[in-house]
């Protein structure tokens, strides 16, 4: 019995290409299994098969527990009783019985039959998995063998993967039969089913049908720099040459369109945009506009984000059907656009000199007319005023010397009062914060800058919430949710 054993775990591990020590686990899982149904309680059992000799032992199992914390005799153990049979046990460790003398018995050796294929399967499916990840590729061609609840397992090879409802096409009408490509999207190696989860509305899978199509890509002498895409409707490429002699969009193109067009046709007829990708985010946001012609481009640094400034006729073009040309070129570019006529862009300039020019006024106690020359050679903020290298100021004819020292002394003077009154502020919030329970000056003060300056707003946040906004770690975030929150119960149970 115990050779054959032996003989059934080697031809197994040769049939389903996986390793013996996996089919031997399957085994001793399995055979506990079996042994577990002899009990009437819910035991813990292990089993060990001796790789040598084939043959089988089997332990009854306790895990340790703290004093207090044993909630199930037949599987755990108070620490203290551990002791008395192993000085050197510790909680969560177990201890074993040998269970000697024991049959499995036919109903235990089919239900030992069914887990080790099980395991079998699940190993030969994971082999399988890793062999193709091992590959490095990105891209899955096979049929679709069924549909289950819109979503269709396909089958390349040994291969079984998964094209979630969500992850098509819209409009595309695929059956059991079709052939289909599709962009490895992730793995899940949580579910039962197909583990390899597939998309044809990646903006990555748009690149490899590229690669696919111009061997210029995956030679590396051209680049794909970025990809956006509303699914079966139209998309953009950014590409870059690393060849000047080479001409990235022509390249893409193909003689009389043949590539891009056999890109789009893989797509469902999504219409691609190839445009040139430059360093110059300006400039590149301009050839992502295309067709549409930009007049003006401001960009914000800070806020990422870049006022466009277009002539009325071009203005449909440029923001497009539904939107999809403008976002797309936002997506595609990583800057947020915004799209404006000459007078929107003229009355927006206008709105914002007015603020700094008040802002000028107020804080720097000035007249309108210096305020107005601050605003014309291009100061928007106290920190300019006051930071500016000198000989910046010193360039501006309409200030003497004296006028300089003034202006960058008040300026500098009223960045200190704000920040005082903003650490007042801050100073002032944490009092409330304070009276929650474990909190502590510093973690007060980190809510009070993240605008969670009162014990009521901080009882309002969900634990995941404050997390990311705060930083704090999950547990500490809890306890201070639910120490907020300790008014509410108290007016509850009064």
């Amino acid at each position: 019995m115990n050779r054959e054993v032996l003989l059934l775990v080697d031809a197994l591990g040769r049939e389903k290409n996986v390793e013996k020590e996996i089919v031997f686990g399957a085994l001793e899982l399995a055979l506990a299994s079996a042994t577990k149904k002899r009990f009437q309680e819910d035991v813990d059992v292990r089993a060990s098969v001796d790789r040598t000799t084939g043959e089988f032992t089997f332990f009854r199992r306790w895990q340790v527990m703290n004093e207090g914390e044993v909630e199930e005799p037949a599987r755990q153990i108070a620490l203290s009783e551990a002791k008395k049979q192993n000085p050197d046990i510790q909680v969560s460790e177990h201890i074993e019985k040998p269970l000697g003398g024991l049959e499995v018995g036919r109903i235990g050796a089919q239900t030992a039959k069914q887990v080790i294929l099980q395991k079998i399967r699940d190993a030969e499916r994971e082999q399988i998995l890793n062999d193709f990840l091992s590959r490095k590729e990105s891209l899955v061609t096979g049929v679709i063998k069924r549909m289950e609840r819109g979503n269709a397992i396909i089958e390349s090879g040994r291969l079984e993967a998964m094209l979630p409802r969500d992850q098509m096409i819209p409009k595309e009408n695929l059956r059991m039969g079709d052939r289909v490509r599709a962009y490895v999207w992730k793995t899940d190696r949580a579910s039962r089913g197909p583990q390899l989860i597939l998309s044809r509305t990646a903006p990555e899978f748009l690149a490899k049908l590229f690669e696919l199509e111009v061997p210029e890509l995956e030679d590396g002498l051209l680049e794909i720099k970025a990809a956006a895409r509303d699914p079966g409707s139209r998309a953009k490429i950014a590409v870059h040459s690393k060849d000047r002699r080479i001409d990235p969009i022509g390249t893409c193109v193909g003689m009389r369109g043949s590539r891009v067009q056999a890109v789009t046709s893989e797509l469902a007829g999504e219409r691609v945009d190839i445009i040139l990708w430059v360093e110059d985010p300006a400039q590149f946001v301009v050839n992502a506009l295309a067709p549409a012609e930009v007049s003006k481009i401001k960009v914000d640094e800070e806020a990422h984000s870049m006022d466009i400034v277009v002539d009325e006729e071009n203005l449909a073009q440029a923001i497009g059907r539904t939107g999809q040309n403008v976002r797309l070129a936002s997506e595609l570019t990583g800057w947020q656009l915004n799209l404006m006529t000459m007078e929107e862009s003229q009355k927006k300039s206008e709105e914002e000199a007015t603020r700094v020019r008040t802002m000028f006024m107020e804080k720097l106690d000035v007249d309108e007319e210096v305020a107005e020359i601050l605003v014309q050679e291009g100061f928007n903020t106290l920190e300019e005023v006051a930071y500016v290298p000198i000989s910046e100021m010193q360039e501006i004819e309409s200030f003497d010397e004296a006028t300089i020292s003034e202006l960058r002394s008040r300026a500098r003077n009223a960045l200190l009062t704000q920040a005082i009154a903003s650490e007042e502020q801050v100073e002032h919030d944490i009092e409330d914060l304070m009276k929650v329970e474990g909190m502590d000056k510093e973690t007060a003060r980190l809510l009070a800058a993240k605008g969670v300056g009162t014990q009521e707003a901080l009882a309002d946040f969900a634990t995941d919430d404050l997390t990311e906004l705060t930083g704090l770690d999950n547990e500490r975030a809890k306890q201070l949710i639910m120490a907020a929150r300790a008014p509410w119960f108290a007016e509850a149970g009064s």
